[in-house]
């Protein structure tokens, strides 16, 4: 039996799927990742798959580029003529649907992880690409036997705007997360917050700075870090100039991209995510699952890992000033930390445990 995992970028192949891919070698099955690039081959054949590059720039709007994309897949799958396949994110879901159905896989699996940037961008250029995007999502859904996705509030969007049949979709929590390897760990002194996130505006990168300047003003001694890579060539992205402004300030501790992010999370004693919208975001449940107490948004994805007062709170998206409010009731309740922090270890192994998530994975997919 053969298995194709379609990834759009090789990190998120073994930090977000990894467990997943060693499961399913575990069962016997020949797993194959495509990946854009060469970067960090090394750590996707450790986990026992072979590895195909396949070219793609998965915020490209080339239609030439997007094309040979489909028809590298579609000669992979001919070639390879594997039992079943998964692609998640934008491209990997919708041409890696069409070309496995037209290469006659008989498995056909797509993972939304999230609705993307197109879905709730207000910009002239974010329409117009939603409208694009949406009518491909249209043509790669219906070549896909099952859809998964990461939140309720995803799959109800996507049925609502005709992109896909009910009768095909499912949800599953998230990505889950390995809680042998995301394990509790002592807090730091005194009260502190990590955000982890590309810098991207609907991460709420801008809120997260801007409510930390208003705790800072208060209370000088609060830290507040943030791990994340600038981003270019995005319509979204942050502008460097705009986070080095709050650094040079001293506001906030900036770090870069790394491949062991557990230390970081070390750092704090609450995580924030101020997302706009996530599928389930995945630092979340890390946090959680390292007993960090959380303050994200009331929005769809993010929700879900949260029971607002108990292992942390939800706040309105795109508002800093209740996002301080809440930092604010931390630094002066510090002794709630731990407590919530102890709520979220639970709810994760509960709820998130990536070896709950993988088993009904394979149940989707009718993997044994």
């Amino acid at each position: 039996m053969k298995f194709v995992l379609i990834s759009p970028k090789n990190r998120t192949a073994y930090n977000f799927r990894g467990d997943l891919i060693k499961e399913i070698v575990g069962m016997g099955y020949e797993v194959i990742v495509t990946g854009p690039d060469r970067t960090d081959e090394k750590r996707i054949t450790e986990l026992g798959a072979r590895f195909v590059e396949i070219p793609l720039n998965k915020t490209g709007t080339s239609v030439k580029a997007d094309l040979k994309y489909l028809k590298s897949l579609k000669k992979l799958f001919r070639e390879e003529k594997p039992d079943v396949t998964l692609g998640y994110t934008i491209k990997p879901v919708i041409y890696g649907a069409i070309a496995a159905k037209k290469a006659g896989v008989g498995n056909v699996n797509s993972m939304v992880t999230g609705v993307g940037y197109t879905f709730i961008a207000t910009s002239f250029r974010a329409k117009v690409l939603g409208i694009i995007t949406r009518t491909l999502y249209r043509i790669g859904l219906k070549k896909a036997d099952r859809v998964i996705f990461q939140n309720p509030d995803d799959m109800k969007e996507f049925c609502g705007r005709k992109l896909v049949k009910a009768e095909k979709c499912l949800v599953v929590n998230g990505s889950g997360v390995n809680l042998e390897r995301f394990e509790p760990t002592r807090y730091p002194t005194g009260v502190s917050f990590f955000m982890l996130s590309r810098l991207l505006n609907s991460k709420g990168v801008r809120e997260y700075l801007e409510a930390a300047r208003t705790v800072k003003g208060k209370y000088p001694d609060v830290r507040f870090c943030l791990l994340g890579k600038y981003e270019t060539n995005m319509q979204d992205a942050v502008p460097r100039d705009f986070v080095e402004e709050f650094v040079k300030e001293g506001t906030v501790e900036r770090y870069d991209e790394t491949n062991d992010v557990r230390p970081y999370y070390g750092l704090c004693g609450v995580y924030v995510l101020p997302s706009y919208r996530e599928g389930t975001p995945r630092t979340v449940l890390e946090a959680m699952a390292m007993g960090r107490a959380v303050i994200t948004t009331d929005t769809p994805g993010c929700r879900e890992t949260v029971v607002d007062g108990e292992n942390g709170f939800l706040v309105p998206a795109k508002d800093s000033a209740t996002l301080a409010e809440k930092m604010i009731w931390f630094v002066e309740h510090p002794e709630e930390i731990p407590k919530m922090g102890e709520k979220s270890r639970k709810l994760v192994e509960e709820k998130f445990d990536v070896r709950l998530v993988n088993a009904e994975m394979f149940r989707i997919m009718n993997i044994r």
